[in-house]
């Protein structure tokens, strides 16, 4: 009875989580930093790693300043490898839902980095990135996030023939 109960307050978290992306996209993007930032004082700094990593992979993209997207990419990743050691310690290995949280996380580090004009660092995220884009899916999702670290790649010149072609920013990629 306690392990449902626990599901449930968990759901319950990732719900409020998924409610306050809804508002993001939707344009309340002061909103929900608001929410977003309510939540994180509920989670706390030892809270679920899937909980702190999913809620500061969103609030990255509420953030006005370059340096505070970068910390909260950072604080994203960090609790993604608190995910994988803690599941890898519990059932041998990293589940695939974990794994593919990676390419997404280093992409948008990289992205932060470009926007921060260091870019040997947004080189070693992408690398990263593209390094383990093999834990994606072969679905929407996964196809948008290997798009993007391509067009990234392109912007660096680290794309191969025709690099640098792309004169816009880096899409910010969101699981």
């Amino acid at each position: 009875m306690a392990e449902r109960q626990e599901e449930t307050a968990d759901d319950a978290v990732l719900t409020r989580i998924g409610q306050s992306v809804m508002l993001h996209h939707a344009g309340d993007r002061e909103e929900a930093r608001v929410r977003f930032l309510a939540l994180w004082r509920e989670i706390g700094a030892d809270g679920d790693p899937l909980h702190r990593c999913t809620l500061a992979h969103y609030m990255a993209d509420t953030q006005d300043d370059p340096c505070d997207e970068l910390a909260w990419d950072l604080r994203a990743l960090s609790a993604a490898e608190e995910l994988t050691d803690e599941r890898r310690a519990g059932s041998g290995g990293a589940p695939a839902a974990a794994r593919a949280l990676y390419p997404s996380l280093h992409l948008n580090l990289a992205a932060d980095y470009v926007k921060l004009g260091r870019s040997e660092a947004a080189r070693s995220h992408l690398r990263h990135a593209r390094g383990t884009a093999g834990g994606l899916a072969d679905d929407s999702y996964g196809d948008g996030v290997r798009a993007a670290i391509h067009r990234l790649e392109l912007r660096l010149g680290d794309g191969g023939p025709g690099a640098g072609g792309d004169p816009g920013g880096p899409p910010r990629q969101r699981s």
